[in-house]
């Protein structure tokens, strides 16, 4: 879908389409509000301005949609999102089996510690790039990694909102 289409389809396709970017409601229902977008640089401003209005419980909209790294479990409301998925997290692929073990033990202490699973933007790391990114952090405060964790997302959304834009 290129950019045009995206301004020009029915809003109910607009919203499946950026859905598959970012699952907040409110990122999407404010994106869809925007329309249309006067560029492809402009729809990517608007996507990081929107996003960093947001807050908490947006964020955490948005961040259940992933599977955890490491895990091929993809949560129900990200199955249509599973083609990106497998391309972001490639680099799990030559992971050997004790980085996948201690990566699952470091995931639910992420996730009991900050009460959501570890969000990183995974294109381009090796699983043990990622590990090691999944140790630094559980050093963080809440607040701290609520940050970090958003910014994340925001790598995500723009590389899946590029993705959206290429795969016309």
């Amino acid at each position: 879908m290129n950019l045009e289409d995206l301004n020009h389809c029915d809003i109910k396709q607009a919203h499946i389409e950026l859905l598959k970017c970012c699952s907040s409601s409110q990122w999407t229902e404010k994106m869809l509000a925007a329309r249309p977008y006067k560029s492809e640089s402009h729809l990517l401003e608007l996507a990081g301005q929107i996003w960093s209005d947001l807050g908490e419980v947006d964020y955490l909209e948005a961040f259940a949609a992933h599977p955890k790294i490491g895990e091929s479990k993809i949560p129900e409301k990200a199955k249509n999102t599973e083609n990106w998925t497998q391309k972001e997290q490639a680099g799990m692929m030559s992971a050997d089996v004790q980085t996948k073990l201690e990566l699952v033990k470091q995931n639910r202490k992420y996730e009991e510690k900050f009460g959501y699973i570890f969000i990183v933007c995974a294109t381009g790391k090796s699983a043990s790039g990622m590990l090691e990114l999944l140790r630094i952090r559980l050093e963080n405060s809440s607040e701290t990694e609520l940050k970090i964790a958003a910014g994340e997302q925001m790598k995500i959304t723009n590389l899946r909102l590029n993705k959206m834009l290429r795969d016309a």
